[in-house]
């Protein structure tokens, strides 16, 4: 068990170690107990504008459907990232959100002082509404058995098929791991995640959590998976860790995230920190987040300085870094001056006072395996 966010976390489960922990989700499935996240409700007649007020999101009828899911980002007044969410649209006035733990209290603040502020500008127009779902369970089931695992406590008049990558529902789980019985929770079901895999974030309410989290434990394909596991899956996955790879120095176009500013708020520019945003969009980042390949010997790690090919110029900082489980070689996620981001480019990093070299390469580094039917 590690702190994290005010929490005592799992990094690993006993008996079961980091890379088998790893392979087993990627082969099969795994259930990372992901409670510490922040889940929010925002309701109100003007819930979609201010949460295009505070993000770059396209959250309209024809940017995002009904229980439609979207990542993006939280931005201050200076185009930085306060912190990476999920939105997801259940109606024009209705959204629930998930933000990071880590972040929690700086979120929290963030929200509280924009939302006043809005309240207060937009009274003729009724105010948004925030609640924190506090109690409100929350785990991932991710790995290519997912689905299967999730079918046997579904309805039976439910096709999880339906259900593709970003999509989500309010569906009656059954509280036994075979699906008999008559005894149902509903929660709210995303398929989604952090892996790169298949799977599904399941939201349960309080008094339940156990029992669900017990009834999909029971099939023999799941285990469950620590923060250990979750970090290398994220990062050969190409998905960032806030704090590591984001921070608030950092913008989505200098983060690989340009995709998150939606076109139509690309002509508006009517959302906190869109001057440098749209600047960087037209005339590049002075940074960019790559994906680099390490030659063997000690992983780069988090800190690691990159130099340009000949070693003398400092142009950057490795953001995360592991010998990668399914790949067997080492991986990593740097920030790097504009220019030097393009895939091939050659690269040094310095490990342990010795300079090694690396190559720029795309992300992910696994192929995502994402459900879109």
């Amino acid at each position: 068990m590690v702190p994290f966010g005010g929490y005592s976390m799992p990094l690993t489960y006993e008996g079961v170690g980091q890379v088998a922990s790893h392979k087993h989700v990627r082969e099969h499935a795994g259930l990372f107990d992901v409670g510490h996240m922040v889940q929010h409700m925002f309701e109100g007649p003007t819930a979609l504008a201010f949460l295009q007020h505070i993000t770059p999101a396209s959250l309209s009828n024809t940017a995002l459907e009904s229980f439609s899911s979207t990542l993006s980002v939280l931005l201050s007044k200076e185009g930085g990232i306060l912190d990476d969410l999920i939105i997801t649209k259940h109606s024009d006035t209705s959204f629930y959100v998930v933000t990071n733990a880590g972040r929690r209290t700086e979120d929290l603040a963030w929200i509280e002082e924009q939302l006043r502020e809005w309240n207060d500008a937009h009274k003729s127009e009724g105010e948004t509404t925030h609640r924190v779902m506090e109690g409100q369970g929350l785990v991932a089931l991710q790995g290519p058995s997912s689905a299967a695992v999730l079918a046997k406590l579904v309805p039976s008049d439910f096709d999880l098929a339906t259900l593709t990558f970003g999509r989500s529902a309010m569906i009656a789980l059954s509280m036994k791991g075979d699906g008999s019985g008559n005894e149902r929770v509903l929660c709210h079901v995303s398929r989604g995640g952090y892996t790169g895999e298949d799977g599904f974030e399941i939201s349960i309410p309080a008094e339940a959590t156990e029992t669900v989290t017990q009834a999909i434990l029971d099939n023999p394909e799941v285990q469950l998976a620590g923060l250990a596991a979750r970090d290398s899956l994220r990062l050969e996955a190409g998905m960032c860790l806030y704090g590591h790879d984001l921070d608030e120095s950092v913008s989505p176009v200098e983060g690989a995230l340009a995709w998150t500013v939606g076109k139509d708020r690309r002509v508006t520019g009517d959302f906190l920190g869109a001057e440098r945003v749209l600047r960087e969009l037209k005339e590049g980042p002075p940074r960019r987040r790559v994906g680099l390949l390490v030659s063997p010997g000690s992983p780069a790690r988090e800190g690691t300085k990159v130099f340009t090919p000949d070693g003398k110029t400092h142009i950057g900082r490795i953001t995360s870094g592991i010998p990668s489980p399914t790949l067997g070689q080492n991986i990593a996620m740097a920030l790097v001056q504009n220019g030097h981001h393009k895939k091939d480019t050659p690269l040094l990093v310095e490990v342990r006072n010795k300079m090694r070299e690396a190559t720029v390469t795309r992300l992910p580094f696994v192929p995502n395996k994402f459900y879109r039917g």
